[in-house]
């Protein structure tokens, strides 16, 4: 088995580096215009767009694995430029299913014959996406969704994943240092998040506690799984019908407040990312349903992620910074949670939060939408550009994701005073006023003893400066070695010049081969000299994040 997987990946292989060659070859002339040698060339967004539609059309053409692929990179903006995350984002996945009689022998061998285990059982699936699709059956006079993994799905995704591994060291020869180190770990972030996906006992169990988290809201219906009809490539569960969320002429004419449904999605959004840890990951409308009493369903949860509690407190003092427009404690957030480097300038990044604030705000003070402050920070990842944890780069995805359906059912829906609702009613607030408070009274405290002790200090220092006996000691930081470099073309080119002088006083006055010698000598130590600026030219401001750095970063966490 594995030698047939191994040559599957090798034919597949050549065939993802035929779709991908032109890009690569555009990707190539970025750096070097004539490929080796030559210029960077600038490119503009309109170019980005038509090569991002370009690797979509890569993406569709080459199958299930790569569709994912591309759902996954729509969420690490610390990968992508913003143009390509647009254009992926807009990836559905939504392909024809399989034949029922390829299908059928997946439910057999997990369940048994279809006809026994089920009162009736159709054939025709009602929905298919790239690893799976849904057919409409009968259990015990109950109506259930039956979701089948698509039949040898397991050793095409991993051929393809083999395929992925092997194209990660070329890709990132084209890609700069920093966004290295991010693509390196989605190799094996994708290769874990798609084999999740393909387990349906572990979306039985994911899918089963954010029901039991929802068991006394009313407001929301997750469907039941039917564990005896259940396995790891099928999976049962209770049927519930609905109206398609986005469905907006459907929902006007049953009488349902779509500001209500907009603002019960977003409450329990809130409540699974923040309050729950556990949260439905793929809300996009096809996985939304609207019941007549109003009651929002959710389906599909084979996306899903856990977000630890240390995030989770990280998101509400970013979503509370936000409410109060509080750029520091934003930037804070931001640091805190891994997003933003430490080392990065707080000024500028204080300046695109301010414009990403007065761009997005409305008349009121808090009308303003997350939308577009995920997409400024978003821009703002890119050209820096950083590395998102996998699961928070999830939580913006989702926040964007939701937000657009919030949009679409009510235009003037205002996310972020909902949002300041909720965390007011949860105390969040009030938690951040009083934390707020307690770190004034220990700066009030500090600052107090700083007065005291600060003038007995001053004046011992005042009194040595008068008597002559002040010394003050300097160590100058010189990690990328320019004193070094300074010292190396000083010494080259003094030599250079004692050379050329000693070569023509030897030419003139001396025998030819002492002046050969004399002139040898010379040729090499200019060619050390022209090394040197060779190597760099000039003095260079280092990348802020290197592989290095991000991975010291880590550690520390």
């Amino acid at each position: 088995m594995v030698t047939l997987v191994n040559l599957r990946a090798y034919r597949r292989f050549f065939v993802v580096a035929w779709h991908f060659l032109p890009l690569l070859f555009s990707y190539a002339r970025d750096r070097h215009r004539f490929l080796l040698f030559g210029g960077s060339r600038r490119v503009d967004s309109e170019t980005r767009v038509q090569r991002a539609n370009t690797l979509l059309e890569s993406l569709l053409t080459l199958g299930p694995t790569f569709i994912k692929l591309g759902q996954l990179l729509s969420t690490r903006p610390d990968i992508l430029p913003p143009e390509y995350v647009d254009v992926l984002s807009k990836l559905q996945d939504e392909v024809p299913p399989a034949d029922w009689s390829e299908a059928e022998k997946v439910v057999e061998a997990e369940l048994g014959p279809v006809a026994r285990e089920f009162d009736s059982f159709d054939t025709d699936a009602i929905s298919g996406a790239s690893l799976g699709q849904v057919y409409a059956a009968e259990v015990d006079d109950r109506s259930v969704a039956v979701k089948v993994r698509r039949p040898g799905i397991e050793d095409l995704v991993e051929a393809d994943l083999r395929v992925i591994r092997w194209s990660v060291p070329v890709l990132m020869r084209f890609i700069g240092q920093a966004r290295a180190f991010s693509l390196e770990t989605l190799a094996d972030e994708f290769a874990r998040t798609i084999r999740q996906e393909m387990d349906y006992d572990r979306e039985a169990t994911m899918l089963t506690e954010i029901r039991e988290n929802f068991a006394d809201d009313d407001d929301v219906a997750i469907p039941a799984v039917i564990e005896s009809h259940s396995g790891p490539r099928v999976l049962t569960m209770e049927y519930l019908g609905g109206t398609k969320i986005n469905d907006v002429a459907t929902l006007d004419e049953k009488g349902i407040d779509r500001t209500d449904l907009a603002e019960t999605l977003q409450r329990a959004y809130l409540q699974m990312i923040i309050e729950d840890g556990v949260f439905h990951a793929d809300p996009h409308p096809g996985n939304l349903a609207v019941r007549d009493d109003g009651t929002v369903v959710f389906y599909d949860f084979g996306m899903s992620g856990r977000v630890d509690a240390f995030i989770q407190e990280k998101i509400v003092d970013f979503y509370v910074a936000v409410a109060n427009q509080n750029i520091d404690a934003i930037l804070d957030a931001l640091i805190e949670m891994g997003t933003l480097s430490p080392e990065a300038d707080r000024a500028t990044m204080g300046e695109v939060m301010e414009l990403a604030i007065q761009d997005a705000r409305g008349e009121d003070i808090e009308t303003y939408r997350v939308q577009q402050i995920v997409s400024q920070v978003e821009d703002t990842i890119y050209e820096f550009p950083l590395r998102l944890p996998s699961n928070l780069a999830l939580v913006l995805r989702v926040a964007t994701v939701v937000e657009g359906v919030c949009v679409t059912l009510d235009p003037e829906f205002d996310f972020i005073a909902v949002a300041t609702d909720y965390l007011t009613e949860q105390g969040y607030r009030e938690e951040s006023i009083k934390q707020f408070l307690e770190q004034a009274s220990d700066e009030v405290q500090a600052s107090a003893q700083s007065l005291v002790r600060v003038p007995p200090k001053l004046e011992r220092t005042l009194d040595r400066t008068d008597r002559d006996d002040l010394y003050v000691r300097v160590n100058v930081e010189d990690d990328d070695d320019v004193f070094d470099l300074f010292a190396k073309r000083l010494v080259y080119g003094m030599l250079l010049s004692f050379s050329l002088l000693t070569t023509g006083i030897l030419y003139t006055f001396s025998t030819l081969r002492a002046a050969i010698v004399a002139g040898a000598f010379t040729l090499v130590v200019a060619g050390l000299l022209y090394r040197s600026f060779r190597k760099r030219r000039g003095i260079r401001a280092t990348p802020q994040f290197t592989r290095q750095n991000l991975r010291q970063h880590e550690e520390r966490e």
